[in-house]
Parts: C-alpha cells; structure tokens; sequence
C-alpha cells in the first residue's frame, strides 16, 4: 500500500496549519493563553490550527477518525489520524522560533504514515512504513556515529512529572558524563525528527503524550533508527516514556533509563 493522497492531503493540512501559526507567531498576549496543567498551555492558535487540520482531513476522508491533542479522542480502529497542532506551545508563547506540527495516521493500530513540519525553517518531514524517511522530499538517515563522546543529544525536563525531577537529572547526569553535549530545544516532535535526519544521535523523555511521539516515531524507524519505551519494549507511543537514538546509542540510553526510570513506565 502506497498512501499518495494521504501523504499530499496530510502535508497540504500541515502547511496550511503552519501558515496560520507563523501569522500569528510573536503576537500572543498573556490573554490569549488558558492553562490545562501545570506549565501546560493552549492558545486560541492550538485550537484553530487542530479545527484546520481535522476539517481538512476531515473533508478529504470522510470516513477517518482523530485523535487529536486540544479536541477529538476518538477510539483506535480502522483509519485515525493522531495530530499534535502546535507542538511546542510554551516556545510559541514566549516568541521563541522552536516549534512543529505532527501527524500521524494509522490503521487499525499500527501507524503507517507520519510527517512532521516545522515552519519556522519550512522543513517537512515524512515517512512511509517500507518507504524510507525524507525532510522536503530528500531521504535522510541517522547519524553514523558510535563514539559516545562524539554524541550530540537531545532531551526534555519533565514538566508534568516535576517530582520525578531528581530520578530524570540522575539520567541526565550519567550520560552527559558520557556525551559531548545534550540539548533541550522544547519540541519532542521536532527532537525525534533531528535524530531521524542525523543531527542528534539520541533523545529521551519521559511523561510525553501520543501525539508528540506518534508521528516521529516512524520517521526514526524509517531514517534507520531505534524508538523504545524505557525497558527497550514498544510502548514508547502510548507509554509516554521515549529512548530514541541512531541504533549505535541505544544501549547507552538504556542503561541509564533502566537504572534511574524503567519503572515509570505511563504518563502521568
């Protein structure tokens, strides 16, 4: 199966959401900002961006559900397109350019589509199961390196999970001490995808939602990289906790999520 419309209806929605993001970029008021959580915010700009995304979709393929961050749950099964309209919503708010789209579609509860677009440097990112990974219609692969202390990583603090704040910073301290350098940009989606294409060698995270993983997660395997939950299973997606690296890493990461985290093993 070839999904050549899904693909061009999935990026023209991505591209459109996108415009309307950067419209607005730079111009939220504190306002404009409602709180879900804890350090957990949406903007009328999330909200406008999922109802563009989903209409879109919606429109092209009737028949196709959504799950969808700020509205539409609804169940696996058959065709469900999983959507994250603003991944990054804290950067957005501050100004800051670091943010993306991700969406992911699946059947039956395998994903078989993603594609990540980050509008800001106008890079689309996409996969196909069996059909390799690209950035704007060029495959990319991951990073051929193996020496750890030539390793660039990524990372993100956990927000939502702040008093598992000393068993993150364990992990964090035993594999800085091995790496030449970790980053903490603010956009899993876009982190994930920054593997995919070779620029970090591996990320982890704990306490992420379905739709900041779903999308890159496919991406990574199809670039020819690995994406686990903590104990190296598959429950990275619905899990919430993410180790994801060029394949060389892997093991590294792993040893120290298992150490300090393996058994944080949903969201919370």
């Amino acid at each position: 199966m070839h999904l050549v419309r899904e693909g061009e209806e999935a990026a023209a929605a991505a591209r459109a959401a996108g415009r309307l993001l950067m419209d607005h970029f730079g111009t939220i008021e504190q306002k404009d900002v409602d709180r879900k959580g804890a350090a957990d915010f949406v903007t009328f700009v999330d909200k406008s961006s999922e109802r563009l995304i989903i209409e879109r979709l919606g429109a092209a393929f009737p028949d196709h559900r959504f799950y969808a961050e700020e509205s539409s749950r609804s169940e696996a099964g058959g065709w469900r397109w999983i959507i994250d309209p603003l991944d990054g919503t804290t950067n957005y708010i501050h100004g800051i350019p670091v943010f993306s789209i991700a969406l992911a579609l699946e059947h039956e509860g395998e994903i078989l589509f993603g594609l990540v677009f980050d509008p800001v440097h106008d890079e689309l990112f996409t996969a196909e199961k069996g059909h390799g990974a690209r950035c704007n219609g060029e495959p990319i692969g991951v990073s051929l390196i193996r020496d750890p202390s030539l390793a660039l990583l990524a990372t993100g603090f956990p927000f939502k999970q702040k008093h598992n704040l000393g068993r993150f910073l364990a992990s964090f301290e035993e594999i800085f001490l091995q790496v030449s350098g970790i980053r903490r940009m603010g956009s899993a989606a876009l982190d994930l995808c920054h593997v995919a294409c070779g620029r970090y060698e591996g990320f982890w995270e704990l306490g992420l939602a379905p739709w900041d993983v779903a999308a890159a997660s496919l991406i990574i395997t199809e670039a020819g990289g690995r994406i686990s939950d903590f104990r190296g299973g598959d429950e990275a997606i619905w899990g919430g906790n993410v180790v994801a690296s060029n394949g060389h890493l892997h093991e590294l990461l792993l040893a120290a999520a298992r150490r300090h985290l393996a058994d944080l093993m949903t969201a919370e």
